[in-house]
């Protein structure tokens, strides 16, 4: 098949505690690529695999499951949450190694590197505070955690990916030539600092706000997949049209973190 021809990608990098059926809501709406759900060791199918706990073990993981399923020139990678910060790395990394993605998107965090960012330590946290703090983040079902035999099973998979997360080493050097698109929830704590993401790429930036908390992906699976979409298309469009070396036309970004061209 012409490499033009082939539907492109959409690597999916799933939240702290989260698996390759973490965003199947969204799939119905995402007919256009071809979807490929990534997992980290220690769940799922790979529940036989020990945790990983470094955050660049885990973007290398990341990288090694993208790099062997990569068979289009156009592709997007999506992350959640832990999932948005390895996203981030593992386009760094892909285009180190003369692999473009065609643009990333993020969602529910405000980014790395952030000055005022205080460190929440969550997986050190005694049980009783572990739990609490899932239950402000409302995306662990409840009776999950009331079902102390499977909680306790889940625990310790919800500590590592809390670990990869708050551990990451993501600098400000760390800066790729896709566009991005960073979104949040109206409820979740940072959504002010969202534009700090743009810091990070050289290309087009823009961010988009839903209503609810740091789950509000389950809310709008719709808008979501609207969302990569839209911001897939466009982003192609220009990489398309650019005549330069560099695979993305840079577009200016505004005080607001909107950006109207893309």
């Amino acid at each position: 098949m012409n490499e033009r021809m082939k539907q492109a990608q959409l690597f999916l990098l799933h939240f702290a505690g989260g698996n390759r059926y973490s965003f199947a809501s969204m799939l119905q709406f995402l007919r256009e690529f071809e979807v490929v759900s990534l997992e980290l060791p220690g769940r799922g199918k790979r529940m036989s695999e020990p945790l990983l706990k470094n955050f660049e073990l885990a973007a290398a993981d990341m990288y090694r499951q993208i790099t062997a399923q990569l068979t289009s020139p156009r592709f997007v990678l999506y992350g959640h949450s832990m999932g948005a910060y390895l996203a981030l790395r593992v386009a760094y990394m892909l285009e180190k190694a003369g692999k473009f993605p065609s643009c990333i998107i993020v969602s529910g965090n405000a980014g790395p590197a952030l000055e005022n960012r205080k460190k929440r330590n969550l997986y050190l946290l005694d049980h009783e505070n572990f739990v609490a703090e899932l239950q402000k983040l409302g995306g662990v079902p409840p009776e999950l955690i009331e079902n102390e035999e499977l909680f306790n099973f889940f625990e310790p998979i919800l500590r590592a990916d809390f670990e990869i997360a708050e551990r990451n080493e993501i600098t400000n050097e760390t800066v790729v030539r896709a566009p991005l698109c960073a979104v949040m929830g109206t409820q979740e704590e940072d959504v002010d600092d969202i534009v700090n993401w743009s810091r990070f790429t050289k290309a087009g930036f823009s961010t988009e706000i839903l209503d609810g908390n740091h789950f509000f992906i389950h809310r709008h699976p719709q808008a979501m997949a609207d969302i990569i979409g839209t911001w897939y298309s466009r982003a192609n469009a220009l990489r398309q049209e650019s005549l330069t070396e560099n695979p993305y036309r840079p577009i200016p970004v505004n005080p607001a973190g909107k950006n109207t061209n893309i």
